[in-house]
């Protein structure tokens, strides 16, 4: 029976949800667990109807699925789910040599989640398909993604993200690359955000009034505190559709930006947009030249730089400045070491 990337997902956040003694789990939450983890998996957010979740709920209880003992109870007319066995869980399913190969090329992708909060699951999935089946799954890898297995922090991401969840405050021990002394800093913290192969988390220091983020590689401990979380009513979608990477100057509205991008370049901007406001304005044999609306910052700096001279900003004129600057002090630099 071949399974689906998202298939996979939807099953075991389902498998989860009804191994829960602490919580309940009417459709609608289960609707909305589901639609949370295909999203951090993929970045995608995909609309899940109810009905889709009852086929996954009737599959699980069918012999031709997993033979779950999923039950049904009621609070007034609404319905909940749970497994009658609390201890039981599909990934302790025997499952067939067919299954177990689609499961292997799919968790080949899904491996660069591993260790990640709600994907625990791959681990302990991966050990059991390599003692069942005596195959393992990066004997014979043949995709890579781009990260970097030593970087510097991960190891905060889970406690990082259940404080999110579970609106707890934080006490950060963190050394800035900007400072001698090391900071403590207290974070009540909304939101993480990968960019550039390093993770950020975004949260309220009570000492500001915008915004802080703090990059996990510099992060050096954690504790949390016993005081009022700060709330938020920030759209993390939403917030970081005005600029590119995570660096946001709130005094700053977003403005266009205009580009004008070499020809022999222009394919690979247009298969890989800059930012999802990017759009053509001209075209010639020479040129492509195209807007964009959002903040400048660093990053969008970053970008443009690092392809040379086969972009130029053409407006505003106060940022065209900026990179003009930027160049000139890059070639004073190159003209001295001759």
């Amino acid at each position: 029976m071949p399974y689906s990337k998202n298939q996979i997902i939807r099953y075991q956040t389902l498998d989860r949800c009804f191994r829960s003694r602490v919580n309940r789990y009417f459709i609608d939450d289960l609707v909305e667990a589901c639609q949370v983890a295909i999203e951090e998996f993929s970045g995608n957010a995909e609309a899940i109807q109810k009905r889709q979740i009852y086929n996954d709920i009737a599959f699980m209880k069918s012999d031709n699925g997993y033979a779950a003992p999923i039950i049904k109870d009621k609070i007034g007319r609404s319905v909940y789910y749970y497994y009658e066995d609390p201890n039981f869980s599909i990934n302790n399913q025997p499952l067939t040599e067919d299954e177990a190969l689609e499961l292997k090329e799919t968790l080949l992708t899904l491996n660069r989640f591993k260790g990640l909060p709600q994907f625990e699951w791959i681990e302990s999935m991966t050990t059991r398909l390599e003692a069942s089946f005596q195959f393992g799954i990066d004997a014979n890898q043949v995709i890579e993604f781009d990260q970097n297995e030593f970087l510097k922090g991960k190891e905060f991401i889970n406690a990082l993200y259940h404080a999110i969840i579970n609106k707890t405050p934080l006490e950060i021990h963190y050394q800035s690359f900007k400072e001698n002394e090391r900071q403590i800093i207290e974070l009540h913290p909304y939101y993480l955000k990968q960019f550039n192969n390093r993770w950020f988390v975004f949260g309220q220091n009570p000492k500001f009034k915008d915004i802080t983020n703090l990059a996990l590689d510099r992060i050096e401990d954690i504790a949390q505190l016993t005081i009022d979380f700060i709330e938020t009513d920030i759209n993390f979608k939403e917030y970081f559709e005005d600029f590119i990477g995570v660096t946001r100057f709130n005094e700053l509205s977003p403005c266009k930006v205009v580009l004008r991008i070499e020809r022999d370049l222009w394919p690979y901007i247009e298969t890989k947009p800059l930012h999802g406001s990017q759009r053509v304005l001209n075209r010639t044999i020479e040129f492509i030249d195209v807007a964009l609306q959002l903040i400048p910052n660093y990053e969008l700096e970053a970008v443009i730089l690092q392809h040379g001279e086969r972009i130029e900003v053409l407006e505003p004129l106060d940022f065209r400045n900026k990179i003009t600057g930027r160049l000139k002090k890059l070639i004073d630099k190159y003209n001295r070491a001759e």
